[in-house]
């Protein structure tokens, strides 16, 4: 099974799919963007996009990677990625679904405040890239191919992954971490995917 975790930035796609693959036994995390940066540093400027899923080859890249992923691993493969361009989304998560793959996918909604609070949380401003890209995410999520749709607010990340995982029938591992240790692994996932060219 693939569970896609879609959202606009800020949504918390990221540190809930740590979460499930800190819970999900067997589970696997696979980061979409990484093809992009690697696109990026291995083609002509000339060749590059502004935004790399507008490069064919990074979609055909990623459904391949997922396909092969997907047959080869027994356990849950998450795919957190906002993708709010419903060509793009099938042409990736649709022709994975063709091929007879499960994929469940969950975007992860908040207001726009609420987007933009977390985003300062983590050092970007209101003119950040990811800012700006909120009303674009709203707009191409709110269409029915990119449900189901999960209310984030109020919510904290531990209890969006389990709702992610009772909805995909995912059997979670016991959370044995204490306070502290969750916050320090939330930090370091952030930490770890910070884009400083963004």
């Amino acid at each position: 099974m693939i569970v896609w975790i879609n959202g606009a930035f800020g949504s918390g796609k990221t540190q809930t799919a740590h979460e499930l693959q800190r819970r999900v036994p067997g589970s696997y995390l696979y980061d979409p963007e990484n093809v992009g940066y690697f696109l990026r540093k291995n083609m002509p400027r000339s060749l590059q996009t502004d935004d790399f899923q507008d490069d064919p080859l990074w979609r055909e890249f990623n459904y391949k990677m997922l396909s092969s992923i997907a047959v080869r691993h027994s356990g849950a493969v998450i795919v957190p990625m906002t993708i709010v361009n419903r060509t793009y989304f099938e042409e990736i998560v649709g022709r994975l679904r063709t091929d007879g793959e499960t994929v469940r996918h969950f975007a992860l909604c908040a207001s726009r405040e609420t987007l933009l609070k977390r985003l300062r949380s983590r050092g970007e401003g209101g003119r950040s890239w990811a800012a700006r890209q909120i009303d674009r995410c709203a707009e191409g999520l709110a269409h029915e191919a990119f449900r189901c749709h999960l209310d984030t607010e109020g919510r904290t990340i531990e209890q969006v992954a389990e709702r992610i995982a009772a909805m995909a029938g995912l059997e979670l591992a016991p959370d044995t971490r204490h306070g502290w240790k969750k916050r320090l692994d939330r930090l370091g996932t952030q930490i770890r995917h910070i884009r400083f060219f963004q």
